[in-house]
Protein backbone atom coordinates (compact mmCIF):
# COMPACT_ATOMS: atom_id res chain seq x y z
CA UNK A 1 0.00 0.00 0.00
CA UNK A 2 1.11 3.21 -0.68
CA UNK A 3 0.54 6.80 0.88
CA UNK A 4 -0.61 9.94 -0.36
CA UNK A 5 -0.24 13.64 0.78
CA UNK A 6 -3.26 15.13 0.64
CA UNK A 7 -6.08 12.51 0.46
CA UNK A 8 -9.42 14.38 -1.39
CA UNK A 9 -12.89 14.59 1.10
CA UNK A 10 -13.84 10.95 -1.09
CA UNK A 11 -10.80 8.68 0.30
CA UNK A 12 -11.18 10.34 3.51
CA UNK A 13 -14.40 8.79 3.29
CA UNK A 14 -13.79 5.30 3.04
CA UNK A 15 -10.68 5.55 6.03
CA UNK A 16 -13.80 7.21 7.96
CA UNK A 17 -16.15 3.88 7.44
CA UNK A 18 -13.29 1.78 8.13
CA UNK A 19 -12.63 3.01 11.18
CA UNK A 20 -16.70 3.20 12.20
CA UNK A 21 -16.57 -0.37 11.24
CA UNK A 22 -13.85 -1.39 13.25
CA UNK A 23 -15.01 0.56 16.27
CA UNK A 24 -18.58 -0.77 15.86
CA UNK A 25 -16.84 -4.43 16.20
CA UNK A 26 -14.83 -3.30 19.35
CA UNK A 27 -11.97 -4.06 17.25
CA UNK A 28 -8.35 -2.61 18.24
CA UNK A 29 -6.04 -0.93 15.84
CA UNK A 30 -3.66 -3.78 16.72
CA UNK A 31 -6.57 -6.03 15.83
CA UNK A 32 -6.86 -5.03 12.00
CA UNK A 33 -2.94 -4.54 11.61
CA UNK A 34 -2.46 -8.25 12.65
CA UNK A 35 -5.44 -9.01 10.19
CA UNK A 36 -3.52 -7.60 7.62
CA UNK A 37 -0.19 -7.86 8.60
CA UNK A 38 0.70 -4.45 8.90
CA UNK A 39 1.96 -2.08 11.83
CA UNK A 40 -0.90 -0.66 13.79
CA UNK A 41 -0.06 3.10 12.20
CA UNK A 42 -0.52 1.69 9.11
CA UNK A 43 -4.17 0.88 9.85
CA UNK A 44 -4.35 4.93 11.37
CA UNK A 45 -3.01 6.23 8.42
CA UNK A 46 -5.67 3.95 5.96
CA UNK A 47 -8.93 5.40 8.55
CA UNK A 48 -7.09 8.87 7.91
CA UNK A 49 -7.15 8.28 4.23
CA UNK A 50 -3.38 9.19 3.97
CA UNK A 51 -2.95 5.13 3.50
CA UNK A 52 -4.45 3.65 0.50
CA UNK A 53 -6.26 0.69 1.10
CA UNK A 54 -6.65 -2.39 -1.87
CA UNK A 55 -10.47 -3.46 -2.03
CA UNK A 56 -9.24 -7.12 -0.86
CA UNK A 57 -8.14 -5.30 2.44
CA UNK A 58 -11.09 -3.83 2.63
CA UNK A 59 -13.32 -6.82 2.21
CA UNK A 60 -10.84 -8.42 5.10
CA UNK A 61 -11.72 -5.66 7.30
CA UNK A 62 -15.15 -5.92 6.78
CA UNK A 63 -15.99 -9.67 7.06
CA UNK A 64 -14.01 -9.38 10.13
CA UNK A 65 -15.39 -6.74 11.73
CA UNK A 66 -18.53 -8.93 11.58
CA UNK A 67 -20.22 -6.79 8.54
CA UNK A 68 -23.17 -8.49 6.65
CA UNK A 69 -24.57 -5.70 4.98
CA UNK A 70 -23.08 -7.21 0.96
CA UNK A 71 -24.33 -4.22 -0.42
CA UNK A 72 -22.20 -1.82 1.99
CA UNK A 73 -18.98 -3.98 1.60
CA UNK A 74 -19.02 -3.94 -1.75
CA UNK A 75 -19.69 0.05 -2.30
CA UNK A 76 -16.62 0.36 0.27
CA UNK A 77 -15.08 -2.26 -1.91
CA UNK A 78 -16.03 -0.09 -4.83
CA UNK A 79 -14.04 3.36 -3.89
CA UNK A 80 -10.97 1.17 -2.90
CA UNK A 81 -10.78 0.36 -6.54
CA UNK A 82 -10.70 3.93 -7.84
CA UNK A 83 -7.40 4.69 -9.23
CA UNK A 84 -6.73 8.29 -10.60
CA UNK A 85 -9.61 10.99 -10.63
CA UNK A 86 -11.57 12.56 -12.90
CA UNK A 87 -11.96 15.76 -14.68
CA UNK A 88 -12.06 17.88 -12.13
CA UNK A 89 -8.15 16.67 -11.74
CA UNK A 90 -7.15 19.47 -14.48
CA UNK A 91 -8.13 22.05 -11.79
CA UNK A 92 -5.87 20.57 -9.18
CA UNK A 93 -3.73 23.26 -7.94
CA UNK A 94 -4.89 26.26 -9.83
CA UNK A 95 -8.39 25.99 -7.26
CA UNK A 96 -8.97 25.19 -4.06
CA UNK A 97 -9.44 21.31 -3.22
CA UNK A 98 -13.24 21.67 -1.68
CA UNK A 99 -14.16 23.19 -4.77
CA UNK A 100 -12.39 18.97 -6.61
CA UNK A 101 -14.31 17.24 -3.64
CA UNK A 102 -17.48 19.11 -4.40
CA UNK A 103 -17.29 17.83 -8.42
CA UNK A 104 -16.31 14.37 -7.04
CA UNK A 105 -19.13 14.11 -4.71
CA UNK A 106 -21.44 14.62 -6.84
CA UNK A 107 -19.89 12.65 -9.63
CA UNK A 108 -19.99 9.39 -7.57
CA UNK A 109 -23.87 10.09 -6.24
CA UNK A 110 -27.09 8.55 -7.52
CA UNK A 111 -29.36 11.24 -6.32
CA UNK A 112 -28.70 14.88 -5.71
CA UNK A 113 -31.02 17.14 -3.45
CA UNK A 114 -29.96 20.73 -3.04
CA UNK A 115 -31.85 23.81 -0.87
CA UNK A 116 -30.80 27.13 -1.50
CA UNK A 117 -31.70 30.50 0.14
CA UNK A 118 -29.66 33.15 -1.22
CA UNK A 119 -27.62 31.63 -4.30
CA UNK A 120 -29.70 29.72 -7.23
CA UNK A 121 -28.29 25.96 -7.63
CA UNK A 122 -24.91 25.94 -8.92
CA UNK A 123 -25.85 23.05 -11.13
CA UNK A 124 -27.96 25.50 -13.07
CA UNK A 125 -26.13 28.32 -13.16
CA UNK A 126 -25.74 30.32 -16.56
CA UNK A 127 -22.00 31.73 -16.93
CA UNK A 128 -22.89 35.09 -16.66
CA UNK A 129 -24.41 34.63 -13.04
CA UNK A 130 -21.55 32.14 -12.10
CA UNK A 131 -19.32 34.90 -12.95
CA UNK A 132 -21.39 37.36 -10.93
CA UNK A 133 -21.78 35.29 -8.07
CA UNK A 134 -18.15 34.72 -7.55
CA UNK A 135 -17.41 38.23 -8.53
CA UNK A 136 -18.83 38.84 -5.29
CA UNK A 137 -16.53 37.38 -2.82
CA UNK A 138 -14.30 38.91 -0.75
CA UNK A 139 -11.22 39.39 -0.85
CA UNK A 140 -11.85 40.12 -4.79
CA UNK A 141 -10.82 37.54 -7.02
CA UNK A 142 -8.60 38.42 -9.71
CA UNK A 143 -10.29 37.81 -13.47
CA UNK A 144 -8.33 34.68 -14.44
CA UNK A 145 -9.64 32.94 -10.40
CA UNK A 146 -13.13 33.80 -11.21
CA UNK A 147 -13.28 32.69 -14.67
CA UNK A 148 -11.51 29.42 -13.39
CA UNK A 149 -14.68 28.57 -11.17
CA UNK A 150 -16.68 29.87 -13.99
CA UNK A 151 -15.37 26.78 -16.14
CA UNK A 152 -15.13 24.46 -12.92
CA UNK A 153 -18.70 24.90 -12.47
CA UNK A 154 -20.35 24.62 -15.83
CA UNK A 155 -18.20 21.33 -16.26
CA UNK A 156 -19.87 20.01 -12.83
CA UNK A 157 -23.15 20.52 -15.04
CA UNK A 158 -22.05 17.01 -16.99
CA UNK A 159 -23.42 15.00 -14.12
CA UNK A 160 -27.33 16.58 -15.21
CA UNK A 161 -26.78 16.34 -18.95
CA UNK A 162 -23.84 14.27 -20.22
CA UNK A 163 -24.36 10.19 -19.98
CA UNK A 164 -24.97 10.04 -16.19
CA UNK A 165 -28.26 12.12 -15.92
CA UNK A 166 -28.09 12.67 -12.22
CA UNK A 167 -31.77 12.82 -10.79
CA UNK A 168 -31.73 16.06 -9.48
CA UNK A 169 -34.03 17.73 -7.21
CA UNK A 170 -33.28 21.54 -6.24
CA UNK A 171 -35.28 23.63 -3.75
CA UNK A 172 -35.13 27.59 -4.24
CA UNK A 173 -36.45 29.88 -1.83
CA UNK A 174 -37.89 32.87 -3.28
CA UNK A 175 -35.48 35.03 -2.00
CA UNK A 176 -32.63 33.52 -4.27
CA UNK A 177 -34.94 34.28 -7.36
CA UNK A 178 -35.04 37.86 -6.50
CA UNK A 179 -31.39 38.25 -5.57
CA UNK A 180 -29.75 39.95 -8.63
CA UNK A 181 -26.79 39.19 -9.40
CA UNK A 182 -25.17 40.22 -12.14
CA UNK A 183 -28.15 43.31 -12.62
CA UNK A 184 -31.63 42.62 -14.11
CA UNK A 185 -30.40 41.38 -17.87
CA UNK A 186 -28.33 38.35 -16.50
CA UNK A 187 -31.11 37.81 -13.69
CA UNK A 188 -33.98 37.44 -16.20
CA UNK A 189 -32.00 34.92 -18.53
CA UNK A 190 -30.99 33.14 -15.83
CA UNK A 191 -34.73 32.55 -14.43
CA UNK A 192 -35.19 31.93 -17.80
CA UNK A 193 -32.24 29.11 -18.29
CA UNK A 194 -34.12 27.72 -14.56
CA UNK A 195 -37.38 27.44 -16.31
CA UNK A 196 -36.21 25.33 -19.49
CA UNK A 197 -33.72 23.09 -17.49
CA UNK A 198 -36.79 22.41 -14.78
CA UNK A 199 -38.21 20.71 -17.96
CA UNK A 200 -35.54 17.57 -18.43
CA UNK A 201 -36.78 14.48 -16.77
CA UNK A 202 -34.12 13.99 -14.66
CA UNK A 203 -34.36 17.72 -13.04
CA UNK A 204 -37.01 18.69 -10.43
CA UNK A 205 -37.13 22.55 -9.50
CA UNK A 206 -39.74 23.53 -6.41
CA UNK A 207 -40.22 26.93 -5.37
CA UNK A 208 -40.14 27.68 -1.09
CA UNK A 209 -42.67 31.20 -1.45
CA UNK A 210 -41.87 33.86 1.57
CA UNK A 211 -45.37 33.79 2.61
CA UNK A 212 -43.84 30.21 4.16
CA UNK A 213 -42.00 31.63 7.09
CA UNK A 214 -39.44 30.89 8.81
CA UNK A 215 -38.31 27.08 8.18
CA UNK A 216 -35.20 24.68 8.90
CA UNK A 217 -32.30 25.43 8.09
CA UNK A 218 -32.62 29.06 6.50
CA UNK A 219 -29.68 30.18 7.10
CA UNK A 220 -27.42 28.00 4.79
CA UNK A 221 -27.07 26.39 1.50
CA UNK A 222 -27.16 22.24 1.09
CA UNK A 223 -26.33 19.69 -1.05
CA UNK A 224 -27.36 16.03 -0.09
CA UNK A 225 -25.76 13.27 -2.08
CA UNK A 226 -26.73 9.87 -1.85
CA UNK A 227 -24.57 7.24 -2.27
CA UNK A 228 -24.17 3.81 -3.83
CA UNK A 229 -26.05 2.41 -0.13
CA UNK A 230 -27.81 4.98 2.79
CA UNK A 231 -24.49 4.62 4.95
CA UNK A 232 -22.41 6.40 2.12
CA UNK A 233 -24.87 9.44 1.85
CA UNK A 234 -22.96 12.75 2.46
CA UNK A 235 -24.15 16.24 3.27
CA UNK A 236 -22.13 19.46 1.95
CA UNK A 237 -22.95 22.60 3.39
CA UNK A 238 -21.39 25.93 2.07
CA UNK A 239 -19.57 28.60 4.57
CA UNK A 240 -17.33 31.30 3.95
CA UNK A 241 -14.23 29.86 4.21
CA UNK A 242 -15.07 26.88 1.65
CA UNK A 243 -17.03 23.58 1.73
CA UNK A 244 -17.95 21.89 4.49
CA UNK A 245 -18.90 17.80 4.73
CA UNK A 246 -20.49 15.63 7.03
CA UNK A 247 -21.77 11.86 7.00
CA UNK A 248 -22.42 11.28 10.55
CA UNK A 249 -26.18 9.34 11.22
CA UNK A 250 -27.70 11.63 13.15
CA UNK A 251 -26.87 15.22 10.87
CA UNK A 252 -27.91 13.23 7.74
CA UNK A 253 -31.33 12.25 9.62
CA UNK A 254 -31.43 16.01 10.48
CA UNK A 255 -30.80 17.02 7.13
CA UNK A 256 -33.31 14.67 5.44
CA UNK A 257 -35.91 16.25 8.05
CA UNK A 258 -34.65 19.76 6.77
CA UNK A 259 -35.11 18.46 2.88
CA UNK A 260 -38.70 16.56 3.51
CA UNK A 261 -39.84 20.04 5.14
CA UNK A 262 -39.10 21.46 1.56
CA UNK A 263 -40.77 18.95 -0.09
CA UNK A 264 -44.25 19.61 1.72
CA UNK A 265 -43.96 23.28 1.96
CA UNK A 266 -42.73 24.23 -1.85
CA UNK A 267 -44.68 24.46 -4.33
CA UNK A 268 -45.28 21.85 -7.34
CA UNK A 269 -42.97 21.79 -10.31
CA UNK A 270 -45.29 23.27 -12.43
CA UNK A 271 -46.28 25.82 -10.25
CA UNK A 272 -42.88 26.49 -9.67
CA UNK A 273 -42.34 27.14 -13.47
CA UNK A 274 -44.88 29.72 -13.65
CA UNK A 275 -43.63 31.65 -10.19
CA UNK A 276 -40.18 31.71 -11.81
CA UNK A 277 -42.04 33.20 -15.01
CA UNK A 278 -43.43 35.95 -12.90
CA UNK A 279 -40.80 37.35 -10.77
CA UNK A 280 -38.59 37.35 -14.02
CA UNK A 281 -41.18 39.45 -15.77
CA UNK A 282 -41.25 42.19 -13.00
CA UNK A 283 -37.41 42.34 -13.22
Amino acid sequence: MSTRSAPTERQRRLGAELRKLRVAAGATTEYAAGLLGLDRSKISNMEAGTRIASADRVRTLAINYDCSDEAYIRALAAMAEERGGGWWDEYRGTLPPGLLDIAELEWHATRLCTAQIVHLPGLLHTEDYARAVFGAGLPPMSRLEVELRVAHRMQRQRVLYDDKTLPYVAYIHEAALRMQFGGRKVTQVQLDHLCAESERDNVTLCVVPVECGGFPGAGHAMLYAEGEVAQLDTVQLDSAHGPEFTHAAAQLAKYRAHLDWMADASLTPEASRDFIHAVARQL
